[in-house]
């Protein structure tokens, strides 16, 4: 059985008039896809910050790769975070001002890497995915920039990737080369993947399709049909 990268257990959290999470579960093992929905202001976006320690629990365990980040503090945290996860935002964040390869190689420079190898290893997977090598990521379109993000949160090689609404704000032409790419990544590189998303045929794109209801994860009903 696959090694589990991110195991959730008890998970308790809530805002003001609000439960989000009611004792939740959810383990993702490496090399599996997880794709968890609902409606706005249920927790999607919540559920990722715990699993990269941006939000701590009022309950429950957050493990990441078999270490329980709620007891990591400041510089611990930050390293643990480089070494095993990986992050695809919304929109991408990228740096504007800066090329493509830049943008990625940064993120490995950031977590101790050598120079050399981590422009190499930028331009290599940004070669692999698709995107050109433009002077400024402002000159790539949207779905461009957000396979430059994929590359730039694998490059690490974290056991963990992580997307909050990647294909969001794409047409269906990138929507579509994003979520290949997406979903390429626990069987090219071994990692777990969670992906939270409004769009159920991305969703169902995923091993297994969960929404998040009433502080709890439950399978979606394609899921439970066993539909892909």
């Amino acid at each position: 059985m696959s090694q589990s990268v991110l195991s959730l257990e008890g998970l308790s959290y809530g805002v003001p008039g609000r439960t989000l999470f009611d004792a939740l579960d959810l383990d993702v093992k490496a090399g599996e896809s997880v794709a968890v929905t609902g409606p706005s202001g249920s927790g999607k976006s919540t559920l990722l910050s715990c699993a990269l320690g941006l939000v701590r629990p009022a309950a429950g365990s957050v493990k990441v790769a078999g270490v329980d980040i709620g007891g990591l503090r400041g510089a611990a945290l930050a390293r643990h975070r480089a070494r095993c996860t990986g992050m695809v935002f919304q929109f991408g964040e990228l740096l504007p001002e800066l090329s493509p390869v830049d943008n990625v190689a940064l993120a490995a420079l950031l977590a101790g890497t050598d120079r050399k190898a981590a422009y190499g290893r930028a331009r290599d997977l940004l070669v692999d995915l698709g995107v050109p090598l433009a002077q400024s990521s402002a000159e790539l379109s949207g779905g461009e920039r957000q396979r430059t993000a994929v590359a730039r949160a694998v490059i690490n090689s974290p056991v963990l990737l992580l997307a909050d609404e990647p294909t969001g704000g794409l047409d269906e032409a990138a929507r579509e080369k994003v979520a290949d790419t997406l979903f390429d990544m626990p069987r090219q590189y071994g990692c777990g993947l969670l992906l939270v998303t409004h769009d159920p045929a991305v969703a169902r794109r995923a091993d297994r399709a969960l929404i998040l209801t009433h502080g709890k994860l439950e399978p979606t009903v394609d899921d439970q049909a066993g539909i892909r």
